[in-house]
């Protein structure tokens, strides 16, 4: 399957149906007055997010969504029916913007969640609406309404609480492949991964998302390479996994590169170079103790002097995918830092809804009855007002 994960794409409402003009006509039955009934509502366009999506390629050939209009109404006050709604379904983590002005519409977080894109219009009335004492035979029925039109762009950033960021052939695939059931593309040749790859960690009744992107190289916030087009599908994870090859095939210095990652990552964004963050060493069952040791030394010196990472006590980890060193360890730990990490999220996202500005709740003020402009009211001496 295709992976896709931005698309542009036109929806418009159905119309509603036209309001009736009729007249009862039966035998014995003289002046039956008016009897055109109403138009159908227009169908609807809505978004489903489905937990079983994972890309935005069912969009690739379905560019233009349009739902059906509504009946017209009939004699004998029959309203015309409503048009079926039009359901399309998208992936969690979707996020729903107008192209014209690039405001978000909405955000997909939960499978489930539903967003009316396009609201069909409603249908005219008929002339039996219009009758009145005076106006026993109106001959005049309404038009339906017309339905909404525009055009959205659709922008997937993948759930997951874990992401791997690295250089390529850091190992990140084969971690993925080693931690979970995924199973990614893995070869000796660096760009082997060309879209994002998830897969669900167990520890112990916990688990957790890790999603794999493809490498990044020096130069992406300019365009270089692939991965840095793909960054924002880690922008909504709780915690960054940086791995760092300990003997890179070009013989490239592992501390350097990890510098030069963490650099492409501010200038990408430095809300996602602050996030929570956890060095893996790959790749040490092909170096000795002393050069594991001597890199370690080396990345916490750098950390020290990083803005972003000074003063936080960063975890780092020396794992061999091949030989499972450290693996089980590792699953275990990463998965409480989760925890942590997404406890802390919940709590700051209720005290930021809790500090919200809100009417609800407000008190009535009393003021004093001199302020009172009302003179023949019999209110005690004071005045409710309400506060703003």
């Amino acid at each position: 399957m295709r992976f896709l994960d931005e698309v542009k794409i036109y929806v418009r409402s159905g119309d509603g149906g036209d309001g009736a003009v009729s007249f009862r006509r039966e035998k014995y039955i003289p002046m039956g007055g008016p009897d055109g009934g109403d138009g159908g509502r227009g169908g609807d366009v809505v978004l489903i997010a489905d937990s079983h999506l994972n890309t935005l390629i069912d969009f690739r050939y379905t560019q233009h969504l349009k739902a059906k209009r509504g009946m017209h109404g009939m004699g004998k006050d029959r309203t015309g029916r409503s048009a079926e709604h039009l359901e399309m379904k998208v992936p969690v983590g979707t996020l729903v913007r107008d192209d014209a002005d690039g405001s978000v519409l909405f955000d997909f977080t939960k499978a489930g969640q539903r967003l009316v894109v396009a609201k069909g219009g409603d249908g005219g009335h008929g002339n039996s609406r219009f009758k009145t004492s005076t106006n026993r035979a109106p001959k005049r029925a309404d038009p339906g309404y017309e339905g909404e039109e525009l055009w959205l762009r659709l922008e997937l950033k993948l759930l997951a609480d874990v992401g791997l960021v690295g250089l390529p052939n850091a190992g990140k695939s084969t971690l993925i492949s080693t931690i979970s059931a995924a199973k990614p593309k893995i070869a000796d040749y660096p760009f082997t991964t060309l879209a994002p790859n998830l897969g669900v960690v167990q520890s112990g009744y916990f688990s957790y998302v890790v999603a794999d992107i493809p490498g990044l190289v020096e130069g992406a916030a300019q365009g270089h390479g692939l991965g840095h087009m793909f960054l924002k599908h880690v922008e909504r994870c709780a915690v960054l996994v940086h791995l760092v090859e300990i003997a890179p095939v070009d013989e490239s210095d592992p501390v350097a590169n990890f510098a030069m990652i963490e650099g492409e990552l501010k200038a990408y964004s430095p809300a996602l170079a602050a996030k929570p963050r956890w060095i893996v060493v790959s790749k040490c069952d092909v170096a000795d103790a002393k050069l594991r040791d001597e890199i370690v030394i080396r990345i916490k010196e750098m950390l020290a002097d990083m803005e972003d990472h000074a003063g936080k006590n960063i975890p780092i980890s020396v794992l061999s995918s091949a030989s499972s060193e450290g693996i089980s360890d590792f699953i275990d730990k990463l998965g409480d830092r989760v925890r942590v990490e997404r406890d802390l999220q919940a709590l700051a996202a209720k005290k930021s809804l809790d500090d919200a500005p809100t009417k609800a709740g407000k008190k009535p003020a009393v003021k004093d009855d001199d302020d009172d402009d009302d003179d023949d009211d019999d209110d005690g001496g004071v005045e409710c007002v309400w506060v703003p």
